[in-house]
């Protein structure tokens, strides 16, 4: 551990929350001021909008799929990593970290060549099996999905590097099956890496904005998300609206963080106790 003096720790002290308090929380609380500027009022208007409404509930039905999605896979995905060898491996934990490289925008728009139905490579063959990809929801929930895969498995893989497999053997070596393992040592190990990843992916792909734009096509009530809601309003000249809808979700990610925060503790209390 590296001593330092008091007036040197104070300065990092005073950079570090001068740094955080200009980038995060100066720009937040101007976001409060401008939505309670004239009280309750603009919430409820925005509360009683059916655009607002439709915009929420779409960004809620395209994020959960999203979490399950990268859940499912990104635990695998992590597994994988960590306890096989395969021909290809770091070339997998490269492609892992591409849409934190990547432009949403620039996913948006290869989505868009794809699966598109007239040009898109498989477009006009889903589209005559009844299923449009793009400007629809199945294009948001891919485009979601993308932008907010790699936060479950760099949660993930860490923790399951850590605890090594000196239990999973064990367990193995006493008759359980690789189901039974997973389920009753792998997974109850790595709980709270998942939580945070899930959490993670949530607050992404609430806010995720770009990507969804792009394949969504924006129509209001019906492809336009809570994001894309905020961008109408504010260049409708409805900046009260669009900044109570900003605060919204800015209000779903910071609940998200303050319940895992409030649930964890409570995990090790008795533990705590028992000693």
């Amino acid at each position: 551990m590296v001593r330092t003096s008091a007036p040197v720790r104070w300065l990092l002290r005073v950079l570090a929350i001068g740094y955080l308090l200009f980038l995060v929380a100066l720009p937040l609380m101007m976001l409060f001021g401008d939505t309670f500027a004239d009280g309750l009022s603009t919430l409820g208007s925005i509360l009683s909008d059916p655009d607002v409404i439709s915009g929420f509930r779409l960004t809620i039905i395209v994020a959960l799929w999203a979490v399950v999605i990268n859940l499912f896979f990104g635990v695998t995905i992590s597994i994988l990593l960590v306890r096989y060898e395969f021909p290809g491996k770091r070339a997998l934990s490269a492609l892992v970290d591409l849409p934190l490289s990547v432009s949403p925008v620039v996913v948006g728009l290869a989505l868009v060549l794809v699966y598109n139905g007239r040009t898109g490579w498989f477009g006009p063959f889903l589209e005559d099996h009844g299923l449009q990809v793009i400007f629809n929801s199945p294009g948001m929930i891919m485009a979601t999905t993308f932008v907010a895969l790699p936060l479950v498995i760099r949660e993930v893989v860490p923790t399951l590097t850590e605890i090594g497999e000196d239990q999973e053997q064990a367990a193995r070596s006493l008759g359980a099956g690789p189901l039974q393992t997973l389920w009753r040592i792998t997974l109850p190990s790595i709980k709270w890496a998942v939580v945070y990843g899930v959490v993670l992916s949530l607050a992404r792909s609430v806010g995720e904005f770009g990507a969804v734009k792009v394949v969504s096509g924006n129509v209001t009530g019906s492809t336009q998300t809570a994001t894309l809601v905020v961008e109408s309003k504010y260049e409708g000249f409805a900046q009260p609206e669009a900044y109570g809808v900003a605060f919204l979700l800015v209000m779903v990610s910071i609940a998200c963080l303050i319940v895992v925060a409030v649930v964890r503790p409570r995990e090790n209390e008795p533990r705590r106790n028992k000693r």
